[in-house]
């Protein structure tokens, strides 16, 4: 899967993303989108690594994720007891997205947003607002919104449930499940789609 990155990521990166993932032995799997995530990293039961990507990642999305996954597998490789995304796995990730960092790479308007992400860089760029909202750009559209975007009291579709948008608590979002009525923290981030029809009617 390695040798068919090159559909996925930025044009310019390719040869150096090769190098650097032919260095390291681990299965590489591009699968369909997950909600709650653009990929992950595990040791699976033979004893080999894995990395997954989401296949609706845009070229930029890719490049970061796939960065950002390789780094677990370094830190995980150095250091089983390191956090998930802890000093180690950031620096690690710092040292790996340095060398891409130049505007062959990333277009000027990203350039600057993900030099500031990778200064203290966090479990998912969904955590950094204006590196989500510029990123989401280059995706095509897929008639969803961000979580925050939406007005209080807007209802939206996520997971084959239908929620109602609350109050922001420190740094998630309070929705309630109309069928169960309990309540659900939600990153400010995810994507979901908006119940037009049915809040006409509850309006």
């Amino acid at each position: 899967m390695k040798n068919h990155l090159k559909d996925f990521i930025p044009e310019a990166s390719y040869e150096q993303v090769m190098e650097l993932l032919n260095q390291h032995s681990f299965k590489l799997k591009i699968v369909n989108q997950r909600v709650t995530k653009h990929g992950d990293f595990r040791l699976l039961r033979d004893g080999n690594y894995q990395i997954t990507l989401n296949n609706t990642l845009n070229k930029y999305q890719f490049l970061i994720t796939l960065l950002h996954e390789l780094a677990h597998l370094l830190t995980f490789t150095e250091n089983q007891q390191a956090k998930p995304h802890g000093k180690e796995w950031k620096k690690t990730f710092q040292h790996l997205m340095l060398p891409y960092l130049n505007p062959d790479i990333f277009p000027k308007e990203l350039l600057p947003l993900v030099a500031s992400y990778i200064k203290n860089p966090k479990a998912s760029t969904d955590s950094d607002i204006k590196l989500s909202l510029a990123l989401k750009k280059y995706t095509l559209d897929s008639g969803k919104n961000y979580i925050f975007e939406l007005p209080l009291g807007s209802l939206f579709y996520f997971k084959n449930s239908i929620f109602r948008k609350g109050n922001k608590r420190r740094v998630r979002i309070e929705c309630v499940e109309l069928k169960s009525k309990r309540n659900f923290l939600f990153n400010p981030n995810v994507e979901v789609e908006v119940v037009k029809d049915l809040e006409k009617k509850q309006k």
